[in-house]
Formats: structure tokens, C-alpha cells, sequence
């Protein structure tokens, strides 16, 4: 494939991230297409033998396998890694693919892990039930206390992962003080960044040593694609992570990898639009006396953090209705316009109630001490007119008694 032109780093690194999410990474074949094209292939051919063999040695350039090489998904890869600042990226079949590969690539039996409480149910799961099963024995803190990190620290501990903002209680974790924490004991430090991407905050020019995303959200933005991805130091990602998923085969499909590419390409504009529906639809509850956790707002707890981090407020807020689940699924049940649905990040507004969807498969306790309550609700904010947002919202509450 013949490169485009200026497609090294020293150049590609130099361009704004508009570009970047544009034109970064971008391979042309001898058509001399515009368009990103799909290389719908599970291998590849050789000239000769000794060809074959040289790159399995890995003493010569050349794809050899679609589960560890394609044309396509190196190109994602790529302009991932302009987007936010990293060595190397490799990209996966979902956002829990990328959750896993990276701890599970990095922990061995004996070690410890420190995790953030708020956090997507899976995750919690993997955290508390699946990596324990293994060996690896895992303290959960409260990620928006530094000092509950430094605390829970042990001459074995490996990793610390934690999401920021949290899923779905918009927990804002402190990325530099925690990273600096995580440094001092030796341990890698993990953020899931999936509820701002790249657009709004980038973690590692906080300290963060590895970026994991569920690229289903944001990044593909429109809810038609599984997608994940996990970004880091190049020596991490080629003698940890690779030599984990080569043979674990969470490889992201060349369709998919295609899907996010052309994504990427509006990922700023459509970020943007969503933030500045986000604030306005916030601010509407707020007026409503509604209690809403977003970071955009002055009376999130943790604001002036979010905005020493974050760009904007992000796409996404946490409202506490009283009542419980039988007012949380009345409104729900009220709404004419957004859609009842546990994804996010979509060009939709989407609501859901995270107790009894995302974060039912863990416990009531758990869900207790993570701060989700049964009247908490889970919204985020799509492209639609911010009015048409408010108007639903606002009819629905009135039909709740609120």
C-alpha cells in the first residue's frame, strides 16, 4: 500500500487533532482511493517461502494474520494514536475486550490491583469476581480520594484502573495525583476514558500510563458498531498487551475498524454539539430542582476538576429522582423523544436505569456503596435540538409529579 502523502509521524503529529481525526493514519492502495478502504481478508499471500517465514520471524515488514495485522485496522490504530498523544494503540472486538486485555496482560497470580468503586458493572465483575478467580486479589477504593489510593497501596501491587468521568455516578478521579500515586508504587496506571474520549480529556498528558476505550460509544458515536481499544507505551503494548491478544484473538473486525474510522472523522464536531445540548438540558433540570450530577455544572461536587481536565462537560449526567424505581421507570415510560437504551454516546439522547440494566449484575450492595441508587437515571445526550430535549424531559416530569 502506498502511504499518503505526509503520513510519517514526525508531520501527522504536527497537525491539530481536527485533521488528525480526518486524514491521520490514512493508507492509499495503487487506486489512489479518498475513502479508507475495507481489506476484508483473514490473511495474506506471499511471494515465496522464506518471505512467509521472515515475517513470522519478524525480520521483515508484511502482514501475516487478520488477528494480529490488517490494512484497515492498522489504519484506526494509527489515528488513535495522534488523537490522543500514545506510542502504539491496538484496537479490539468491544469496549470489555479492552477493559480485560489490558489487566489481564498485565496481572499475573500474586499481584494486586487497586480499583476505582464507580464503575460499568462489567467492569466491577472483572475487578471483583473474574480476575480474583485467577489469583489476582483487588482492593476497591474510592477513586475521587487520592489518598484512598495511597492508603490501599502494597509492595505487590501492579496496576490501578479507575474511569473518570464514572459509569454512571460521573465520579471525577484527580488523573495526575492518582497516576503519581501509582508511579510511586510501580504500578501501571489504567484509565477508562470512554465517557470523554479524546476530544475532551487525553489522560496521558496527565500521568495516565494506558487509555482504554469502549469505541462503541463516542468514537462510532452512532450505535451501529462493537468497538474497543487500549493505547500505551510502545515496549507495553508490543511485550504485554500483544503477546496476550495474539493469542487470545480479541481482534476488532476490519468492517467495524472502518465504521470508526469514518467516525473519527466528525468525532469533534458531534462531541462538541453534544456537550452544548448536555449543558442546557442539565441546567433545565437543575431549574426543575431535579438533582443532577454533571460535570458542566458549578454544583458538581467536583467540577472545578472536571474542568481542569476536560474540555467540556462531556455528553453524559446522572439524575436522582425520590421515589425510587417505580418513579425512575414512570419517566422513563413518559418519554415521547429519547430513547430507553443502556448504550451511550450515540447520536440519540438515551436514557436508562442503571440498577435494574447496566449495573444489575452486580449486587444491591455493591450498587449501595457505588453511589446508584433505585431512583438514579443515567442520560445521554444525543444531536437533537437541545429545546426538543428539554420539552420531552419537561412533559415527562410533569406526567411523574415533578
Amino acid at each position: 500500500m502506498k502511504r499518503t502523502t505526509g503520513q510519517d509521524r514526525t508531520v501527522t503529529r504536527r497537525w491539530r487533532p481536527a485533521t488528525q481525526a480526518v486524514r491521520g493514519g490514512t493508507a492509499r492502495s495503487e487506486f489512489g482511493e479518498t475513502s479508507e478502504a475495507i481489506f476484508m481478508t483473514s490473511g495474506f499471500c506471499y511471494d515465496e517461502a522464506e518471505e512467509a517465514a521472515a515475517r513470522f520471524r519478524g525480520e521483515r515488514p508484511g502482514m501475516t494474520y487478520s488477528r494480529l495485522q490488517n490494512p484497515t485496522v492498522q489504519m484506526l490504530e494509527e489515528r488513535l494514536c495522534l488523537l490522543e498523544g500514545a506510542e502504539a494503540c491496538r484496537v479490539t472486538a468491544s469496549g470489555m475486550a479492552a477493559m480485560s486485555a489490558a489487566l489481564m496482560s498485565h496481572l499475573s497470580a500474586g499481584d494486586h490491583l487497586v480499583a476505582g468503586a464507580a464503575a460499568f458493572g462489567s467492569c466491577r465483575v472483572l475487578t471483583d469476581t473474574i480476575l480474583p478467580r485467577f489469583g489476582v486479589e483487588t482492593t476497591i477504593v474510592d477513586a475521587r480520594d487520592p489518598q484512598a489510593w495511597a492508603k490501599a497501596r502494597r509492595r505487590n501491587t501492579k496496576a490501578f484502573f479507575f474511569e473518570t468521568p464514572a459509569n454512571p455516578t460521573i465520579d471525577i478521579a484527580d488523573i495526575r495525583a492518582i497516576s503519581d500515586i501509582g508511579h510511586d508504587a510501580g504500578a501501571l496506571v489504567i484509565v477508562d476514558n470512554a465517557f470523554a474520549s479524546p476530544v475532551l480529556q487525553r489522560p496521558i498528558e496527565f500521568g495516565a500510563d494506558v487509555v482504554a476505550y469502549s469505541a462503541t460509544k463516542l468514537m462510532d458515536g452512532q450505535g451501529r458498531v462493537l468497538a474497543g481499544a487500549v493505547l500505551g507505551p510502545a515496549e507495553w503494548m508490543e511485550k504485554t498487551l500483544l503477546a496476550f491478544t495474539r493469542h487470545t484473538g480479541p481482534n476488532l473486525s476490519p468492517f467495524n475498524a472502518w465504521v470508526v474510522l469514518k467516525s473519527l472523522e466528525t468525532l469533534d464536531l458531534r462531541v462538541s454539539r453534544a456537550c452544548e445540548n448536555a449543558l442546557r438540558v442539565a441546567r433545565f433540570l437543575e431549574r426543575r430542582g431535579v438533582t443532577v450530577l454533571y460535570p458542566g455544572l458549578a454544583s458538581h461536587p467536583q467540577h472545578e476538576l472536571a474542568m481542569q481536565q476536560m474540555s467540556a462537560g462531556g455528553t453524559i449526567m446522572a439524575m436522582t429522582l425520590d421515589g425510587g424505581r417505580p418513579r425512575a421507570h414512570a419517566l422513563l415510560d413518559a418519554l415521547e423523544l429519547i430513547d430507553i437504551s443502556n448504550n451511550v454516546g450515540d447520536s440519540r439522547s438515551l436514557m436508562t436505569h442503571p440498577a435494574s440494566t447496566t449495573h444489575y449484575s452486580v449486587s444491591a450492595e455493591t450498587r449501595e456503596a457505588m453511589g446508584i441508587g433505585e431512583g438514579m437515571l443515567r442520560l445521554s445526550v444525543g444531536l437533537e435540538d437541545a429545546q426538543d430535549l428539554i420539552d420531552d424531559l419537561g412533559q415527562a416530569l410533569d406526567r411523574v409529579g415533578l
